[in-house]
């Protein structure tokens, strides 16, 4: 797929990308496999898959009370806690709104920790990067966006979110599922979205416009990416993934340059 090399013109010191087809295979990759980036909002969609498993293992359940009064493990993951984005401050009554909640999920990890009896941290290493054999993945920060991890192990990521082993199937259908349909949003870096559909932890691409995906991923696209310069995407319909790492922040350059690398990847698919 020549579609990848396209990374080396993005205006960023340095970057490693790779597309993940359906069984795992990695159909492409570019630049440095085993450099450690920042994830920043790419950490959420690891929380979330934590907790996932989780409430398969009967630690908790999505309608565990946890978060403000009234919100449940559900409205943590969906960003309807009420929950604003940086403050432990209640903005509004759960399930009301869709507000980008790093708070929220920095409550969920503490909820985990609380109901499992062991630090988040361990139990996600325990639960989720140990079995997936991801050893250069820490949680250093916050588990909203304090990971630090490679292509390499995202790319194992990539592969269990499309073929799961550590989730039944239908617990990750839900979760890239619509939670809480028709709320509006922000969707932090593209604008107001109405509706702004969230499943469990990840971001779903629907109908938004403007968005970080391509104009050709499908409705069924499901991710994240990150303020420093990062995304992660699998896109069901077109039975493939793709991860991006860089170490610009993302601005300007990235809603510019993520599309169109994701429509390229997208056509380059065999």
């Amino acid at each position: 797929m020549d579609s990848v090399r396209l990374i080396e013109e993005w205006p960023v010191d340095n970057a490693a990308t790779a597309v993940v087809g359906a069984d795992g295979t990695v159909l492409a990759a570019h630049g440095d496999g085993g450099r450690s980036f920042q994830l920043a909002s790419v950490t959420k969609p690891l929380t979330a898959y934590t907790a996932l498993i989780a409430i398969e293992e009967g630690v908790v359940e999505l309608d565990t009370p946890a978060g403000p009064e009234g919100a449940t493990i559900r409205h943590l993951l969906a960003h309807t806690s009420g929950l604003g984005f940086d403050e432990h401050r209640v903005m509004a009554p759960p399930g009301t709104r869709r507000l980008y909640s790093n708070a929220g999920f920095e409550q969920l990890a503490d909820a985990l920790t609380k109901h499992s009896g062991i630090p988040f941290a361990g139990y996600q290493r325990e639960a989720l990067l140990d079995p997936l054999g991801m050893a250069s993945t820490t949680l250093d920060g916050s588990p909203a966006a304090g990971a630090v991890s490679t292509l390499d192990d995202l790319v194992r990521f990539a592969a269990e979110l499309q073929g799961p082993t550590l989730l039944d199937p239908s617990t990750l259908g839900t979760a890239t599922s619509v939670a809480f349909p028709g709320l509006t949003g922000v969707l932090p870096g593209f604008g107001h979205q109405k509706p702004n559909d969230w499943g469990l932890g990840f971001e779903l691409r629907d109908h938004k416009d403007p968005h970080w995906t391509g104009a050709n991923s499908s409705p069924r696209t499901f991710g994240h990416f990150g303020q420093s310069g990062t995304f992660l995407w699998v896109d069901p319909d077109a039975g493939a993934a793709c991860v991006a790492l860089t170490d610009r922040t993302f601005g300007p350059w990235a809603a510019e340059v993520w599309p169109r690398y994701t429509d390229a990847v997208l056509a380059d698919l065999p």
